[in-house]
């Protein structure tokens, strides 16, 4: 499949899931039948409840706390057993918890070429039969209330979240990607709907936005190809959208700014991906997520400042340096290898290889490390030894990446090192060197 499909896939899947988080209307809805929104036949609907257990499910789960999201989501399906919501959040929770646990959660992953090389995954059985149970009830609810309106506002959202749920799900867990497409169209013209009936319902924009960015993205002969099947958009445009739910959406605004971090990094705004990033590690303190990520785009930026102001880019590369430390001190609740491997990646871009092979190295012999971050690291490692001179070290961990399972294209990154020693392309390459030509001047000083 083209990239350039598979990126519209992974994009559109991504808030379509995060979003899902929840949402309502900006005016009231229509009161739907009792027995659809309360907890017994002729009960009235406790929205203040509902608000509750949806803002303390959704607080854990952001906080990285799936056990605890879990539970305030089951409570919210047992006393509200006809309103999707609360199987649609369940389905939110596996879905991040299954990516965070294969390391699938940060943004960086999906700009390597290599992820969509490969398709299908064998994903685990149970959670894939946990997930479409609960996204079919979700549509099973969601259907029933159009059957009596078709016009209920909050059923198309939540059937439209479902959908953008099963696109992620699809490209992100089992990279089943033409499932995934068919999916995401249909999240987006079900939210294309809701803010038709209600232009105020913020929420329903994070998937529109998306899907405008993403079109707008792409190259000019796919744009072409895609406008003729009736697929358009503008980047321009769907930034704007993501940024007005940012601002004013009612429950998925931290959702658009998620989005926009990996966006805006895209588009090489890193101060501003930064600010969000830093916002919600801040409303959000047990997410080391964001953590990360806020150190990324200030190691980004630092790349960008280095020509211009080295000094001013030295000082924000020692606080992205900072945060990676913070992670790995002593009770830190991160994933070690996954800390160790970002932290090498920062280093990375910093033009410092050799201590970017030590964290690689570290990350793939971490106790418990994830399989695929492992193989990675050797890879990375290996590369980060070439630059640094080290060939032949370099040239043991290409073998060692061959002789694991082949993930995100390793096998044929590794035969490529062991031909020739790796280099950074221009636009890479350019920073580094100035860092390693300073540290040569400074080192013949003295």
């Amino acid at each position: 499949m083209r990239a350039g499909s598979v990126l519209l896939v992974l994009a559109l899947s991504q808030p379509a899931s995060a979003a899902a988080s929840a949402a309502q209307s900006a005016k009231p809805a229509a009161p739907a039948p009792s027995r659809a929104a309360g907890e017994k036949a002729g009960a009235a609907f406790d929205q203040k409840r509902f608000d509750e257990l949806r803002r303390a499910g959704f607080d854990a789960l952001y906080n990285l706390d799936y056990e605890g999201a879990r539970k305030t989501f089951r409570e919210l399906t047992r006393v509200y057993p006809e309103h999707p919501a609360g199987y649609q959040f369940l389905a939110a929770g596996l879905w991040l918890k299954t990516l965070n646990e294969s390391r699938r959660l940060q943004a960086s992953l999906y700009n390597d070429e290599g992820f969509y090389k490969e398709e299908d995954d064998k994903a685990d059985p149970k959670l894939v039969a946990e997930f479409k149970e609960l996204t079919r009830k979700t549509k099973e609810l969601c259907d029933a209330r159009l059957k009596r309106d078709p016009k209920d506002i909050e059923a198309l959202y939540y059937l439209g979240a479902s959908e953008g749920l099963k696109s992620a799900w699809g490209a992100m867990v089992e990279r089943s990607f033409m499932s995934a497409l068919r999916n995401g169209n249909d999240a987006v013209d079900h939210h294309k709907e809701v803010v038709k009936l209600d232009p105020a319902f913020k929420d329903a924009k994070v998937t529109i936005g998306m899907y405008d960015y993403v079109v707008g993205s792409l190259p000019l002969p796919v744009k072409l190809l895609a406008s003729i099947g009736g697929f358009r958009g503008s980047k321009k445009r769907g930034l704007a959208a993501l940024e007005e739910v940012a601002r004013e959406g009612r429950w998925a605004g931290d959702d658009a700014k998620s989005v926009l971090i990996a966006l805006l990094k895209r588009e090489r705004r890193f101060r501003e991906a930064y600010t969000y990033a830093s916002g919600l590690s801040a409303k959000y303190p047990r997410n080391y997520l964001f953590k990360m990520e806020a150190a990324d785009a200030l190691v980004s930026q630092a790349e960008l400042d280095r020509a211009t102001d080295p000094a001013a880019a030295k000082k924000t590369e020692q606080e992205a340096f900072a945060v990676f430390e913070s992670l790995l001190a002593a009770g830190s609740r991160a994933p070690l290898d996954l800390v160790r491997f970002s932290y090498g990646e920062a280093l990375f871009v910093a033009g410092q290889s050799e201590r970017a092979a030590r964290e690689y190295l570290a990350a793939a012999a971490q106790a418990g490390a994830e399989a695929t971050t492992a193989t990675r690291a050797r890879l990375r490692a290996a590369q980060a030894l070439d630059l640094a001179g080290r060939r032949d070290e370099a040239v043991a961990q290409y073998k060692a990446v061959l002789a694991r399972p082949n993930v995100y294209d390793s096998h044929e990154e590794a035969k490529r090192g062991l031909k020739g020693p790796y280099k950074l392309t221009r636009k890479a390459a350019e920073p580094a060197a100035a860092e390693e030509a300073g540290a040569a001047a400074t080192q013949k000083a003295n």
